[in-house]
């Protein structure tokens, strides 16, 4: 058996927990394995893109080569964390993917793809994590999710679909390991300064900028270039970190963390409005 990895950072939890966070070669998912390693926590980050964790690894964590669309590659990364700590405490399925254009326009194919990321893989690696959860009586599952696991917005059903189900799994997974001792928290980030959404008016103009959506993609689309040039209004990934650490070190966490530049606004402009008006409210700006 390997001998169970030391993090370099000095520990300031009195209980360290051992972490498992996907999508950890950027955005949300760096900025998180960064904050855990700093609070003293054992982390485990995982992505496609291996050689973009290096500082994850100078810090003291492990950075796993992972596929979350790959059976195989959930099962070696759960193995490999069991191998080398006999336990792990916390799962973050933070890896995900959007893409926007109109649900008419969109392929079929990239419907599902959205769902096999953001939804099918995060529930298997649930499935695997689990059942050492049960065991140990304690742990947390974090689902990063987004204020479009709430609301929805003109050209991305799929993205907020598939954000939606995450979402309505989240709520019944914290019912069903709730007697467990397993606490199962979801975030939604609002606006946050990433690369994530980087192409979303090339998407626009690419799947919906010649037919009948035309006009409201290339609105949607000027909007987009329009803030990534005043990405200082969004926040930084750190706040979303921030949350997540102080989810997983609480001993009863809240069910949900509203996090991010616009977050609470949209949310509660949707809970305040009809539909109706929502829709007004959203589309009103792009005519």
């Amino acid at each position: 058996m390997s001998e169970p990895r030391q993090s370099t950072v000095s520990a300031v939890v009195t209980r360290p927990k051992v972490c498992l966070i996907t999508g950890a070669s950027s955005g949300i998912g760096h900025a998180t394995a960064l904050e855990l390693l700093r609070a003293g926590h054992t982390v485990y980050g995982a992505a496609r893109r291996q050689q973009l964790m290096i500082d994850l690894e100078r810090a003291g964590g492990a950075a796993l080569p992972m596929d979350v669309t790959k059976e195989e590659d959930l099962q070696r990364v759960v193995q490999t964390i069991m191998s080398e700590q006999q336990r792990i405490d916390v799962l973050i399925n933070n890896a995900g993917m959007v893409i926007h254009g109109s649900v008419e326009d969109t392929p079929i194919e990239a419907a599902r793809r959205h769902f096999d990321v953001n939804v099918l893989a995060p529930a298997r690696l649930v499935q695997l994590v689990l059942p050492y959860l049960r065991q140990q009586k304690s742990g947390t599952i974090v689902n990063v999710s987004s204020i479009g696991g709430e609301i929805a917005l003109p050209l991305g059903a799929w993205y907020y679909a598939s954000k939606h189900a995450l979402e309505a799994m989240s709520d019944t997974l914290r019912m069903e390991v709730e007697s467990f001792g397993v606490n199962v928290v979801v975030i939604q980030p609002g606006i946050i300064r990433t690369d994530f959404e980087s192409a979303i008016a090339q998407d626009l103009r690419m799947i919906s900028g010649d037919g009948a959506y035309r006009d409201m993609a290339e609105a949607m689309a000027k909007a987009a270039e329009k803030q990534s040039t005043a990405a200082d209004q969004a926040s930084s990934p750190s706040v979303v970190a921030e949350a997540i650490r102080t989810a997983i070190e609480a001993d009863r966490p809240d069910t949900r963390y509203v996090v991010g530049w616009q977050a609470e606004a949209l949310l509660n402009l949707n809970r305040t409005l009809s539909d109706r008006e929502f829709d007004a409210a959203i589309t009103g700006g792009l005519r």
